[in-house]
């Protein structure tokens, strides 16, 4: 099998929706990855925020290992301890108290509208159904989570989309206020805008939009999807910025590359969702949540303290590349996240041209590079990314 050929065969076969590049990977190891034709990448887009301990991880794999001898499924009509051990995991270190688990982090947030919407009827206020989310935010492809994206070209094509949703400008207190109305279900929003380019909001703002929905008795839902499992820093984004929601999804990292995704609520919420209102056949399968219960024992102190001393140095070494080369106009995020912003419209072109030297990383639009590699990578490796980065700045 060579790249060429399996490219050829996947364009036969698989729906053509995705700008996938041409090479097929086989097999990785940490932060590397090699393709069909043999050619090593440093990976530096993790699966899209995904392979959150790196390829291949040692204690991962014997995780999955040890429970695929037991048992991969059995559906949600039975108990399993791996589900029952996450759970307990992620409760004992969040503020939440219960878990709902799913395959994606559309499925958690498709999930999420509904509790808040349900638990408004269940506390008798069935008008409060107006779910208030932000400009330029991405919540997933599925019709519900599609209606709360505030980006238009996602939903092109696909109405009528679900109504009730409003949507003001990311990071404006004010316009968020004028908005907000008895009517209100719950603001919906990302601490950190991920699709946008990893979009970090003024200081004050997120525990401004606590507050706001505390007065009003509006929920707060928070999509740390892709800013959750310590890609920032710490366990969960918002743990930065001293508050805590009402609900929260999450998914990617979650089960280190394994498809899983997670609602977490307070008790108060969660118990709103009785048998019968809401399900998952696959959610909180035994492999995946093995896989989940070996991340949540990695991420410990140490390795967010890593993910830390790792993202200042991206950080700087994307810096020194906007003070080298007039095709950048600088850098944003937060830990091992991080958006590298362009003059130009050269994204897609910058990530072809890495590529070919070795690195791979990913375009968002045309004038913005998101970077997310394992939480694991080395020194040496974050290092050699910003020289493989640099060269591909000044080639292309």
């Amino acid at each position: 099998m060579s790249n060429q050929d399996l490219e050829s065969r996947a364009k036969k076969v698989l729906f053509q929706n995705y700008r996938t590049q041409p090479i097929a990977l086989l097999h990785g190891e940490g932060s590397w990855v090699w393709d069909a034709d043999g050619k090593k990448y440093l990976d530096c887009i993790g699966g899209i925020a995904t392979i959150s301990l790196g390829h291949a991880n040692v204690k991962l794999r014997a995780a999955v290992d040890a429970q695929i001898a037991k048992i991969w499924h059995s559906s949600n009509l039975y108990f399993t301890e791996p589900q029952i051990r996450l759970a307990e995991m992620l409760t004992s270190r969040s503020f939440a108290d219960r878990v709902f688990f799913c395959n994606s982090g559309a499925e958690a947030n498709e999930g999420m509208i509904k509790l808040a919407r349900h638990w408004h009827v269940s506390q008798g206020h069935a008008e409060r159904i107006e779910v208030v989310c932000m400009e330029n935010s991405f919540h997933g492809r599925t019709m519900g989570a599609l209606a709360a994206t505030g980006q238009p070209k996602y939903q092109q094509g696909f109405g009528p989309l679900p109504a009730g949703f409003r949507f003001v400008k990311f990071g404006d207190i004010e316009a968020l206020r004028a908005v907000v109305n008895d009517k209100t279900c719950a603001v919906m929003l990302e601490p950190v805008q991920g699709e946008a380019g990893v979009l970090v909001p003024p200081a004050g703002y997120l525990k401004q939009v606590r507050e706001l929905c505390t007065a009003t008795g509006a929920l707060m839902l928070l999509d740390e999807v892709q800013a959750g499992m310590g890609r920032t820093g710490k366990l969960f984004c918002h743990q930065w910025f001293d508050f805590a929601p009402d609900a929260m999804s999450l998914a990617k990292g979650i089960a280190g590359g394994l498809p899983l995704g997670a609602l977490l609520a307070t008790d108060a919420l969660a118990m709103s969702l009785t048998p019968g209102t809401h399900a998952s056949t696959f959610g909180g399968n035994p492999i995946a949540t093995a896989a989940a219960c070996s991340v949540m024992e990695q991420l410990d102190e140490p390795l967010l303290a890593q993910v830390c001393a790792r993202g200042e140095q991206l950080s700087e070494g994307l810096k020194s590349l906007a003070q080298r080369s007039t095709k950048v106009a600088g850098e944003r995020g937060m830990g091992l996240w991080r958006g590298l912003l362009l003059n130009e419209d050269v994204a897609p072109k910058l990530v072809a041209r890495a590529r070919e030297l070795g690195l791979l990383i990913n375009a968002v639009g045309e004038r913005i590079i998101r970077i997310a590699p394992a939480l694991t990578i080395s020194e040496s490796e974050i290092a050699q990314s910003i020289e493989l980065l640099g060269r591909a700045l000044a080639e292309v």
